[in-house]
């Protein structure tokens, strides 16, 4: 029978330690989050020791993070529970992830954290708590959590997952480019929700700067500092029953768009955990699902991309120009029936509206990963264009106050929706979806000229950095392109049918 071993205690900073011979226990799964080597005790007084890393790799994890390796023993420590058994941190090209130190099969928890040992804004000291406004939000309290635990360096209760946070210089989210970079992407919408996020946290941290100047140890914190908070608490916290949550352990998890794994919160247990959607050797790296995001979202939000992100989507926008002699009473209709009233920069109401074109996922491709189905055609499966969009182009399209008193009842007699079912004059119907068409194959226009422009960019600087986000920027725009083409493709195809059924008058 083979000997099993139990690693006994261990001084704090010893970094060899001795085993006696048991049975039972798995002695891998102790050895894999113990520290950097091992010395076995046999009875002759032979002494085998095992560097740490030959035993990571002999397991096939090749990505052993060493700086990390006490994390998880300080984390079960602190929460007084064991958090995984089948997990390890190791090292991916996306930074810090989770690997399978274990087999694991579809089904299994593979880890748990006590709601005690995730941080919350209640874990804000009360006298910064009531410096603080009410009005500010809680991803600005819980990111001056962080901050009040960083600075407290060795003497904070979290010090070793502070640690862990990425710092400045070390993520890609579009908030921290250079006005350089963040020129490659000028033509998505992410660029204007960039801009519009750094505005933001700006205001966010002159409402808490206030607070933060009646301690001495906080005051020196920058606006650099609170943004990096800030997008730790964005791309790292969930939402949970307490309200917005880090978990430790948990968030070194990456994301994978098709995994059905996700974080679940059990208020009877007061614990998050993690159920593996498949089976995992090894070695293998464990993914869970972020979410149904895009890559604009996923750039912004967590400072990555996909190169093929089967949930992409484009922002197109339409407007009601103001030299259209109708343009009052369309825009009247419009916000009357698909938007609430909106103001210009100057108060004027405005006349512009946001569409949003998704794709659609569909079944797996074994040779490219993923077989992308982004609009049906007219007479395919899926949702094809936005009916939103169909309708504001239909109202556009109306060069009467008559034909826009007729689509008002013809709303008002089914369900309040505008525009929904197809015009009875075919020849406005085919004029409303070519400008459509026209307006698309503009966009498409612009975006090609964008990611050709990626290839002749020059950095100021040969930096690794630039050369990550302009891989970024391409599949940001690629991505948003290929939307963008089924869109003109599904246009060209209801244009054909639409044409063929136009009858025109004989003389």
């Amino acid at each position: 029978m083979p000997p099993h071993f139990l690693a006994s205690s261990a001084p704090e900073n010893n970094d060899v330690f001795t085993t006696t011979m048991l049975h039972g226990g798995s002695w891998i799964s102790k050895l894999l989050h113990s520290r950097i080597s091992l010395s076995f005790n046999f009875p002759h007084r032979f002494l085998i020791k095992f560097e740490f890393s030959s035993l990571f790799q002999a397991k096939g994890l090749n990505t052993l993070d060493e700086e990390s390796v006490d994390f998880l023993p300080w984390l079960e420590r602190k929460a007084g529970a064991k958090v995984s058994s089948v997990l390890s941190i190791g090292k991916s090209p996306h930074g810090r992830s989770l690997f399978a130190s274990e087999n694991i099969q579809s089904g299994d928890c593979i880890l748990k954290v006590p709601y005690s040992v995730q941080i919350t804004p209640d874990n804000l000291l009360p006298k910064i708590k009531a410096l603080l406004s009410d009005k500010i939000e809680i991803i600005s309290k819980l990111a001056i959590t962080l901050l009040v635990e960083q600075k407290m360096d060795q003497d904070s209760g979290w010090a070793p997952y502070i640690s862990c946070l990425p710092r400045h210089g070390e993520v890609h989210s579009t908030i921290f480019w250079s006005e350089y970079e963040l020129d490659m992407i000028r033509q998505s919408s992410v660029y204007q929700e960039t801009l519009n996020q750094k505005a933001k946290i700006e205001k966010d941290f002159a409402a808490v700067v206030p607070a933060l100047q009646q301690f001495p140890d906080l005051e020196s914190i920058t606006l650099q500092d609170f943004m990096c908070a800030y997008f730790s608490v964005t791309s790292r916290a969930w939402e949970s029953p307490k309200g917005l949550s880090l978990i430790p352990f948990t968030d070194f998890m990456n994301h994978d768009g098709v995994s059905k794994s996700i974080v679940l919160f059990d208020d009877d247990k007061m614990l998050s955990e993690v159920i593996a959607d498949r089976n995992y050797a090894p070695g293998e790296e464990v993914l869970i699902n972020y979410g149904k995001l895009p890559n604009a979202s996923l750039l912004l939000d967590f400072g990555f991309t996909l190169p093929y992100n089967i949930h992409d989507q484009v922002e197109i926008q339409l407007n009601v120009p103001y030299d259209d002699i109708l343009h009052e009473k369309k825009l009247e209709l419009l916000q009357q029936h698909l938007t609430p009233k909106i103001k210009d920069a100057i108060g004027r109401n405005c006349s512009e509206d946001t569409f949003i074109i998704k794709t659609l996922q569909a079944h797996l491709s074994k040779t490219l990963g993923h077989k992308s189905k982004e609009v049906r055609s007219p007479h395919g499966k899926g949702k094809g264009l936005p009916q939103a969009l169909r309708a504001f182009a239909r109202v556009l399209c109306c060069d009467s106050p008559q034909e826009l008193s007729d689509l008002g009842m013809e709303a008002a007699q089914i369900d309040g929706r505008l525009a929904r079912h197809p015009l009875k004059d075919s020849r406005r119907e085919f004029k409303a979806h070519q400008m459509l068409l026209s307006h698309i194959t503009n966009s498409m226009q612009k975006y090609d000229a964008a990611i050709k422009s990626l290839a002749l960019v020059n950095s100021p600087s040969t930096s690794n950095t630039f050369a990550l986000r302009r891989q970024m920027a391409l599949n940001l725009l690629t991505g948003e392109l290929r939307v963008l083409r089924s869109a003109s493709a599904w246009l060209n195809n209801y244009c054909v049918v639409l044409k063929s059924t136009i009858k025109y008058p004989s003389y």
